[in-house]
């Protein structure tokens, strides 16, 4: 854990695009132990494809930067003008956070790991391939715009026939790093809000998951019989994932959608908006696997063991406060 928030501080910090490829292998080579620590056929093949993808985008970032430097002769990270470079290294850190055409390991890696590490990967190391994309934003507009669309569409498509738990909020994890992509050259702050709301309320879906220890649609159907308080709130935090108003999730995709009318790029918005219907399908599938089939319906699963849980309440009691009611902040945030 050290290991992998010393990684992250290092690529925040650099201005040498070495020292930021440092950051970013110190980050995959920590979380690899925390990834195989269960010692499972599944865990150590989502450890594998994780490193192999992660060495291949840092690979090719290390080769962007050297080529970089080769024809620019300086090793700024704010001072990317070549095309080619710019370009090589919008793909690798592409790559880097899952998004499509480049995210098929991503539900994979997810669907291996247990929900703890599956936060920290879908979370924290979001945040350093992130940062190096903030600083490269104004070069490639065209790659940045396709990048989200097919991001928003595929993290759509991709989760409407699954029952994984871990692969809809990946494929849900791909669709809202493409909703960043499409505003990022507009307005670099609405794509740092729309991170941290996406942090927030990935954090909060992950918590409660980890709670009813579910990893399934159908262990979420019996989820009642163990937290019915946690379960009415539940669908509201998955709406809000699925960006509805009048709750957090909303008010992102709101700005976002606002922000690329105003750059008149319409038909773009719209597409986003159609594909952001994609996703809400499968997060409105889980509310109603958990508050619809409650008894005297027939149940879909066998009732479990009300077993108490050693999580910590607390995150999750703030986390999911913050996903659910966060929305009239949205004039105090478009102020500042």
């Amino acid at each position: 854990l050290f290991g992998l928030g010393l990684g992250t501080t290092i690529t925040f910090a650099s201005s040498h695009w070495l020292l930021a490829w440092m950051g970013l292998e110190m980050n995959t080579l920590a979380i690899i132990p925390l990834m195989a620590q269960h010692h499972h056929p599944r865990a150590v093949e989502a450890t594998t494809k994780y490193f192999l993808t992660q060495a291949a985008a840092a690979a090719t970032l290390l080769f962007a930067s050297v080529t970089n430097a080769w024809l620019m002769g300086q090793w700024e990270i704010q001072q990317i003008t070549h095309p080619l470079p710019s370009t090589m290294i919008t793909l690798a850190l592409a790559l880097k956070i899952g998004l499509a055409p480049l995210h098929a390991w991503l539900p994979e890696v997810l669907q291996g790991l247990d929900l703890t590490t599956g936060l920290i990967l879908s979370t924290w190391q979001k945040l350093a391939p992130f940062a190096l994309i903030l600083q490269l934003q104004p070069s490639n507009s065209t790659l940045l715009i396709i990048l989200g669309l097919t991001s928003t569409l595929i993290g759509g498509w991709g989760g409407l026939n699954q029952t994984q738990l871990r692969k809809i909020l990946a494929y849900s994890s791909i669709a809202h790093l493409g909703w960043m992509m499409l505003v990022l050259q507009f307005s670099p702050s609405i794509t740092l809000l729309t991170l941290l709301t996406y942090l927030i309320m990935t954090f909060s879906t992950f918590l409660v998951f980890k709670l009813n220890k579910s990893t399934n649609i159908n262990t979420l159907a019996t989820s009642w019989a163990k937290a019915p308080a946690l379960t009415a709130l539940t669908p509201l935090v998955l709406l809000s994932l699925g960006g509805l108003p009048p709750l957090t999730g909303f008010m992102p995709k709101w700005l976002i959608l606002q922000e690329l009318t105003k750059q008149g790029l319409a038909p773009t918005a719209t597409l986003a908006a159609l594909s952001a219907l994609l996703s809400l399908y499968f997060y409105l599938r889980l509310s109603y696997a958990m508050t619809l089939t409650i008894s005297p319906n027939n149940l879909t699963g066998s009732t479990p063991w009300r077993l108490p849980s050693s999580q910590l309440t607390y995150p999750l009691a703030t986390s999911t406060a913050m996903t659910i009611c966060l929305l009239p902040l949205t004039p105090a945030i478009s102020a500042l």
